[in-house]
């Protein structure tokens, strides 16, 4: 899949990684459309960008992903990869208090749910391309989760087991199935992360990944250096001191 010259949707592409990327991809000669739920930062991102085209979408909404699938394809028909960026990631307590439930069910809602509905709704114009790509945006903590945020962990771990088997079933046709995994970037997914002396700065991170995201051949998976401890600890025996790290107790 030659990314530069593809039409890209890229969700959550108003704000950290997902912006970074769109930036970047355009920057190769991609033509992106990106989405955000947040009506200013989406704006933002295509006053600073004037080739780029947006919409304020929110992918936990069911309705509104298939209305959305049929819109940005009758606009954009040529559109041939989408990148399922957007996410949240929220810190919960199970003690003392209760779990918060609604952290819960809106975190696999984003996370989860939201890329595969929109690429269920994609499945039938992609499969008309010569070439497609379906993108999912996984974490370093698929592999080696944080503690304080188990859905969002639990949601990464699942999105990499989902674009593992949705690889495989689409193995004989034109669409690669790709995955990013990040490790701790300098954005502001969560509060502060942007000053955490630990996370990988932003620019750093695209430089890398979308490097690796281009190559020929289309690779299975997008692992920059930092994430490898992560990726690889249960296969090199390292996962309890990977586990520590991410964990102090």
């Amino acid at each position: 899949m030659d990314f530069s010259k593809a039409t890209i949707l890229i969700t959550g592409g108003n704000s950290g990684i997902g912006r970074g990327l769109a930036e970047a991809l355009a920057g190769r000669g991609a033509k992106v459309i990106v989405t955000g739920r947040n009506t200013a930062s989406l704006q933002a991102t295509l006053d600073s960008n004037p080739g780029m085209a947006g919409y304020e979408v929110d992918v936990s909404d069911a309705e509104s992903i298939t209305s959305f699938a049929s819109l940005v394809t009758a606009e954009h028909p040529d559109l041939n990869a989408v990148i399922h960026n957007a996410g949240i990631m929220e810190v919960e307590k199970a003690l003392p208090e209760a779990l918060d439930l609604d952290i819960v069910e809106r975190t696999i809602a984003t996370n989860l749910l939201g890329p595969i509905r929109l690429t269920a709704a994609l499945l039938a114009h992609f499969s008309g391309k010569q070439e497609a790509a379906i993108v999912t945006v996984s974490s370093g903590l698929a592999f080696v989760p944080r503690a304080d945020t188990p859905t969002y962990g639990a949601t990464k771990a699942a999105i990499h087991s989902w674009s593992q088997s949705l690889r495989h079933e689409l193995r004989k046709t034109n669409i690669a199935v790709v995955e990013i995994a990040p490790p701790l970037v300098a954005t502001e997914l969560t509060p502060g992360q942007s000053n955490n002396p630990r996370a990988m700065p932003l620019g750093d991170f695209l430089t890398e990944a979308v490097s690796l995201l281009c190559a020929n051949p289309t690779p299975a998976e997008v692992l920059v250096q930092r994430v490898m401890p992560q990726r690889t600890a249960e296969q090199t025996g390292n996962f309890d001191a990977v586990f520590g790290m991410i964990n102090p107790s």
